[in-house]
């Protein structure tokens, strides 16, 4: 039996954040919900019941929390950044899907969320 196209998700992350490009978003800020998919060879992993062998989601939590402290004022920024921390602290991630999704956002409309989504691969 063989792997192939494997994925770590991780889904419906919540986030408090100060993104935005009105003042307000940078003093207020808001919720934004991020979903990730990483693409990785976890086979070894999988036979040997061993973490050292895939990636732990909680490291790649915390490093996202960490560049969503840091404010910019457009959610495509934000995404390019994570998806560069991720594949420089983890070089195992061969492809990273991301959507970021800020919630009620300021937009004078009833909107429950807006977000950006895109996929990245490595070099």
């Amino acid at each position: 039996m063989k792997q192939s196209d494997m994925y770590i998700h991780l889904k419906g992350l919540k986030i408090f954040a100060f993104h935005g490009v009105l003042p307000q978003e940078n003093k207020i800020g808001a919720e934004y919900t991020l979903n990730l998919r990483l693409k990785t060879d976890f086979s070894q992993a999988s036979q040997t019941d061993d973490l050292n062998y895939t990636i732990n989601y909680a490291e790649v939590f915390e490093a996202v929390k960490e560049e969503m402290k840091i404010p910019s004022q457009l959610l495509e920024h934000v995404i390019q950044r994570i998806a560069g921390r991720l594949f420089h602290d983890f070089p195992q991630i061969t492809e990273i899907k991301i959507a970021l999704f800020k919630q009620n956002p300021p937009m004078g409309a009833e909107c429950q969320e807006t977000g950006v989504e895109s996929i990245y691969t490595k070099d």
